[in-house]
């Protein structure tokens, strides 16, 4: 891909138009950041997404800008991240700056309660729907080490309860060993 003013545009525009027009934080704009990034413009492969996604999950701050920055960087660099960066924050800054405006009128609309408790129920289809592909990209991939880690971080985050930062440090530690001990004693990956 050439790095000219058009893909710099599209990398700004793309990033903009996402958080704009999505409601419901991080967790729904990834899935639509690889929709357009992996499938739409092929700038990035799905295991690469995936990676990066892991990575912007395990550090601090909001995982919609962690994974703008990663992907502006990736794409482009330090420019690309700062790009991407502005594309995301913007709509939200513009938009709570106008919510905080007219909050009270906002507040005891119940047209406005109405619509919020509508998109709440599609959030959790589009979660829903990364949780099944990023499951069937795992169980697809035939790594047996990689679906037992997702298996055992599932029933500690829903049956016992365990505080999702540390089930995310420890399957990332356990994979981080794993696979740097085959790799050092020449085991298969």
């Amino acid at each position: 891909m050439e790095k000219n003013l058009k893909f710099y545009w599209t990398l700004f525009i793309s990033t903009f138009s996402l958080s704009a027009f999505t409601i419901g934080g991080g967790y729904v704009i990834v899935p639509l950041m690889r929709k357009k990034f992996v499938e739409e413009l092929k700038w990035i492969d799905e295991e690469e997404m995936l990676n990066l996604v892991a990575i912007c999950q395990s550090a601090p701050g909001p995982i919609a800008v962690n994974t703008s920055i990663m992907v502006g960087y990736r794409l482009a660099g330090l420019f690309g991240a700062l790009l991407t960066t502005i594309g995301t924050v913007l709509p939200p800054l513009i938009i709570i700056t106008i919510i905080a405006k007219f909050y009270t009128a906002f507040k005891e609309n119940t047209i406005v309660n109405a619509l919020l408790l509508g998109m709440r129920a599609g959030v959790a289809a589009v979660i829903l729907d990364v949780i099944i592909k990023m499951t069937d990209n795992i169980i697809k991939s035939k790594n047996l080490i990689s679906l037992a880690i997702m298996i055992v971080a599932f029933i500690a985050a829903v049956i016992i309860d365990v505080n999702a930062a540390l089930i995310i440090v420890l399957s990332g530690a356990f994979g981080g060993f794993y696979y740097n001990y085959f790799k050092k004693a020449g085991g298969a990956e």
